[in-house]
């Protein structure tokens, strides 16, 4: 038997939590570059600071992916225009990340929900354009007369059209950053320094009006992927789940990378 040794998050070597039975051999259902990371990410062509938390920062991740940039595909650009003028060129950089080897492609924006369908039929592998995809998902857990609410970078421009490409409700409560001092315009304008304080603020006064002015929210889904490394101050002044970016690409490699448990037991054991 051998050790998994993996660095942590001090740039030290740390032992994993459980052995790994040695590899005897190896296949693969399709030719790879590179193998050991599954998810790709279509990233936004921007320069502000993505902290940790953020699904731009490779140490928001506890498992390896690959990152491309979409050139030409700003915030801006994603937010307030016509998403279909970026499809070729997200379509062409996912499969870029397809040759070389991974087996999922995700991307990093919410408002790019309307890429869904001509991006995964596209590519060959399976899509998740939007954290917005979660919505219809968590609607269902809730009891009968709650509803998922949505937190978003811009509520002005994110529509019907947006919730009903991810397959959520289009009567979905949203509420947005925008009205805020520092989040919504740091990103938006791609500015290279950010108050991280303020955005916490931001995000937080966002959530909580969406609350109010909703009483039946139950559940909050998070659009923008930057708003992740605040996700815990908003659970905890809201007292709600709250689901975001990074809950459905850890839920997307669980199944993309699948983790084995050893040795099933003989048939009829227990």
């Amino acid at each position: 038997m051998c050790l998994l040794l993996v660095a942590d998050r001090s740039g030290g070597v740390g032992r994993a939590n459980r052995a790994v039975e040695p590899m005897k051999g190896m296949t693969t259902n399709r030719p790879k570059s590179v193998h050991g990371a599954s998810i790709g990410i279509l990233m936004l062509e921007t320069h502000f600071p993505r902290i940790p938390g953020d699904l731009g920062n490779a140490n928001t991740w506890n498992f390896p992916v690959h990152y491309r940039v979409v050139h030409g595909a700003t915030a801006s650009k994603a937010i307030t225009q016509n998403t279909g003028k970026l499809l070729q060129p997200f379509i062409q950089v996912a499969r870029e990340l397809v040759t070389m080897g991974v087996d999922g492609i995700t991307t990093s924006c919410g408002f790019l929900s309307p890429l869904q369908k001509e991006l995964s039929s596209a590519v060959g592998v399976p899509v998740v354009a939007s954290s917005l995809t979660q919505v219809a998902w968590i609607d269902q857990l809730l009891p009968i007369g709650l509803r998922t609410g949505v937190l978003t970078i811009d509520a002005g421009h994110l529509t019907e059209a947006h919730l009903r490409a991810a397959g959520a409700p289009a009567d979905t409560p949203v509420a947005g950053t925008e009205n805020g001092r520092e989040f919504s315009r740091v990103i938006l304008n791609d500015e290279p320094v950010m108050d991280i304080e303020q955005c916490r603020k931001d995000n937080v006064e966002a959530a909580n009006a969406l609350v109010k002015q909703h009483p039946d929210v139950a559940a909050i889904v998070l659009e923008c992927t930057n708003m992740v490394p605040y996700a815990i101050d908003i659970q905890r002044s809201t007292g709600l789940p709250v689901y975001s970016i990074f809950t459905l690409i850890n839920w997307f490699q669980s199944g993309l990378s699948v983790q084995g448990f050893g040795a099933a037991p003989p048939t009829g054991t227990h």
